[in-house]
């Protein structure tokens, strides 16, 4: 995909925003659904990075932006009664990939806090979210007059990590359920979407981890830039 430039109401503002541009109430989905083959298995995010696990890492720098938090993953949900955070499973079978977790995420919101019309989406395995990713991408959607609006780095979209109307869930169940669409990408791609990009010095805010020699890679990084 090619890269182009608890409270009802506006309760944020980004640094540098006007008021007028102040960010929507907005949730915080972390998809945590996949099955980390490439890790042996297991919850990905459950692994320890920094001597502590990823997600509460992850969930450290989203919660600040967000209204609230909620992780979408399938199986039994006790396993992360820890983080004290609500988990939405995915409503299709056959667990159909992440485009299936944003819609859970979707649904969640309209149904637990309608007051909120927007859904940030971010994989469990990007220890270095930047915590200016809600701010940047509410200004890409509202200065490129998208609906929809997802990260970029190093020349490359991130399509998981973006910006979802929670009003477009129908559209996406029609998309999944009737048309057999999974990807992520594809899905923007047709339905129109702003990007925006953050630089990737000294660490690439979106590094994810999909193998053990990641999860130390972002140890070391973690240790050379304690700032991120």
């Amino acid at each position: 995909m090619p890269v182009r430039a608890e409270s009802v109401g506006y309760r944020r503002q980004a640094v540098g925003m006007t008021p007028e541009a102040a960010i929507p109430p907005t949730v915080g989905a972390i998809l945590a659904g996949g099955l980390a083959r490439r890790m042996g298995g297991g919850d990905k995010p459950l692994s320890v990075m920094g001597g502590r696990a990823m997600l509460a890492r992850i969930v450290e720098r989203l919660m600040p932006q967000v209204t609230r938090v909620v992780l979408n993953a399938n199986g039994d949900p006790h396993r992360f009664d820890s983080f004290r955070l609500p988990v939405a499973a995915d409503s299709l079978p056959d667990h159909p990939g992440p485009l299936a977790g944003v819609l859970a995420a979707l649904d969640w919101t309209a149904n637990i806090d309608p007051g909120v019309a927007w859904v940030v989406t971010l994989p469990g395995d990007v220890p270095f979210v930047p915590r200016d990713l809600v701010a940047r991408l509410h200004a890409a959607r509202q200065r490129g007059g998208a609906t929809l609006a997802c990260a970029a780095s190093r020349g490359r979209a991130h399509s998981v990590i973006a910006l979802w109307p929670v009003a477009i869930r129908d559209e996406l169940r029609a998309a999944l359920a009737g048309h057999g669409i999974r990807k992520v990408g594809l899905f923007l791609q047709q339905r129109g979407c702003a990007t925006t990009a953050w630089p990737a010095a000294p660490v690439d805010p979106f590094f994810n981890i999909n193998t053990p020699d990641d999860l130390a890679e972002a140890d070391r990084l973690a240790v050379l830039h304690p700032d991120l």
